[in-house]
């Protein structure tokens, strides 16, 4: 009974990966619509990531930037200078009661002028392709979607710890997605101006940590239309020490649980379920158990090479295949690394982000500090 149930675990999630990767579109279309502005939250010793702007000038979609910062960035400052046609400067001040970069996009939604009509939000630590306003934006342009999402994938900078972090959030990035069940990530997100004002984005953010979870929640109660772009699976570099990267992953699912704990639960129990699999494959499952999740997890990997490969450019493909290595080697170390921080988020409501420690109670920031 086991083996069989086994079996079927590891069928269904070696399914899940080949059906994104069957399901990623072919036509890729874009749209490049007047009245987009792309909202971009800079710290305020952020150094004008030159690849970065690089890349925004790139895109195949024109957009007004406006850049969020906290009081004087001398880089953006300096953007807004040598770009004042495309760039504008938004700044917030420090936040006492909410999330410091939602207080940033709150202060840029603020600014949004009567002709911004599609809003893009994306993050600083990204690589864009050039075709991700043009993409984000078809959706909503054709009337398909209100809100629409890319995906992060990490690239690792070595073999290490930063793969492992990276294969975790390759079981995640390449997830199939309903519609229905989508939640947006703020790294790579759109929405029509009709949309925010309909879930009244300021109110949504407001007190919050999480922009893209108070969007997302905020958006499922509107009942609106949210879409994946599964083409947009969005590098963001990874690098840093065990402690460092460790913490990151515990953040990232402290966010979902203090936002929405049914979402964390549903995670935590799949990941729990084919972990304690794992213990029982190499434990008491003898041969044929061990076959069959390697098996899985070698297919999986196959499917993931080939997604890498449609939908990075070859030297970031290059960089995220470091990351199927420990599912090829270590499947079960992805699961049990995987379980341990979502365990571990739940043990406290605390969230170091961005130079400030807040205390969050219901998706809400109750307390905030320095450090």
């Amino acid at each position: 009974m086991m083996l069989a149930l086994w079996l079927l675990l590891q069928a269904l999630s070696l399914m899940g990966v080949v059906n994104y990767w069957r399901h990623l579109p072919t036509d890729r279309q874009e749209e490049a619509p007047g009245g987009a502005v792309m909202i971009l939250s800079v710290r305020d010793d952020w150094e004008g990531d030159s690849e970065l702007v690089t890349r925004l000038k790139a895109q195949s979609a024109p957009f007004r930037l406006l850049l969020a910062t906290s009081g004087i960035c001398v880089a953006a400052e300096a953007l807004a200078i040598a770009e004042p046609d495309w760039v504008q400067i938004v700044r917030a001040g420090v936040a006492s009661d909410e999330g410091q970069k939602v207080h940033k996009l709150r202060a840029a939604l603020k600014a949004l002028r009567d002709a911004d009509r599609y809003l893009i939000f994306i993050d600083a630590d990204i690589a864009p392709p050039v075709r991700l306003a043009g993409r984000l934006l078809f959706p909503l342009v054709r009337g398909k979607a209100d809100i629409v999402t890319g995906y992060r994938l990490l690239l690792p900078a070595g073999q290490g710890m930063p793969a492992l972090v990276g294969a975790v959030e390759q079981q995640l990035a390449t997830l199939p997605r309903a519609a229905s069940s989508t939640m947006p990530w703020g790294g790579a997100m759109a929405m029509t101006r009709v949309a925010a004002e309909r879930i009244d984005i300021d109110a949504a953010l407001a007190g919050r940590l999480s922009d893209d979870m108070a969007i997302g929640l905020a958006g499922w109660r509107a009942k609106l239309r949210m879409r994946p772009v599964r083409d947009l699976l969005v590098a963001s570099p990874l690098d840093g020490g065990l402690g460092a990267l460790w913490n990151f992953g515990v953040r990232q699912y402290r966010h979902i649980l203090t936002n929405s704990p049914r979402m964390w639960a549903v995670a935590t129990g799949a990941v729990a379920l084919q972990s304690g699999f794992w213990l029982w494959a190499l434990g008491w499952g003898s041969w044929p158990a061990i076959a069959i999740g390697y098996g899985a997890a070698w297919g999986r990997a196959a499917a993931r090479r080939r997604i890498l490969a449609a939908v990075l450019e070859p030297e970031q493909a290059a960089r995220a295949r470091r990351s199927l290595w420990w599912d090829m080697v270590t499947p079960f170390a992805v699961c049990w690394a995987h379980l341990a921080v979502q365990l571990q988020a739940a043990t406290s409501n605390r969230i170091s982000w961005g130079g400030w420690t807040y205390r969050v109670v219901r998706g809400r920031v109750v307390e905030m500090g320095r450090g």
